[in-house]
């Protein structure tokens, strides 16, 4: 049996090479950078209404646009920045999800503060690990959970914009706070030995 990248068996979204390449390294590795996490926040609530693929094809666009995901940067930014926001061909140009991400960034420091960082806070939700699915299909990976729908009507109690659970849901999977890789994709098994 081939191990080449090609050869293995993956979820099935992941069909083309950025999609696989996400897939691979990153979908549903367990995140703990604060960073890293505010990134997934603003990418996830971008992609609200659009393929993840389009997302994923404007990530680094994303990172140049918005000083590399530093929310402490992104939260002064004013008007002159929004301006330059929606000018950006690089990133998707809606205002309601521009504002948002300052919002967030804003909304995001709080909650570091009050909590010693945004990991600590958002990992309570699953208990401090990885919940683990045990999907066979793709049919049978849901858009929401209960946990989901907490974390998402929590985060608009503080502010946040655009998290709904249908996204929260989507960001808990893209930073590992649950495994939903199918159960014959070759990642389900590597992320639940971690």
């Amino acid at each position: 049996m081939s191990t080449s990248p090609r050869a293995r068996k993956r979820c099935a979204w992941a069909r083309n090479p950025l999609c696989a390449a996400y897939h691979d390294r990153e979908w549903g590795v367990p995140v703990r950078s604060d960073r890293k996490l505010f990134e997934f926040l603003i990418l996830e609530g971008a992609q609200a209404g659009l393929a993840w693929n389009t997302i994923l094809a404007k990530r680094a666009s994303y990172r140049r646009a918005f000083d590399r995901f530093d929310a402490a940067t992104i939260a002064r930014y004013g008007a002159r920045e929004r301006r330059r926001l929606l000018a950006d061909a690089g990133i998707v140009r809606n205002r309601a999800k521009i504002d948002a991400a300052i919002v967030n960034a804003q909304r995001f420091l709080q909650l570091q503060k009050e909590f010693g960082s945004f990991s600590k806070y958002v990992w309570g939700f699953v208990g401090g690990a990885p919940l683990q699915g045990r999907r066979r299909r793709p049919a049978d990976v849901p858009s929401r959970t209960g946990i989901s729908d907490a974390l998402a009507r929590d985060l608009k109690k503080r502010g946040f914009k655009f998290v709904g659970t249908t996204i929260m849901y989507a960001f808990m999977q893209a930073v590992g706070m649950v495994n939903d890789h199918t159960r014959d994709c070759f990642r389900h098994r590597e992320l639940a030995r971690r």
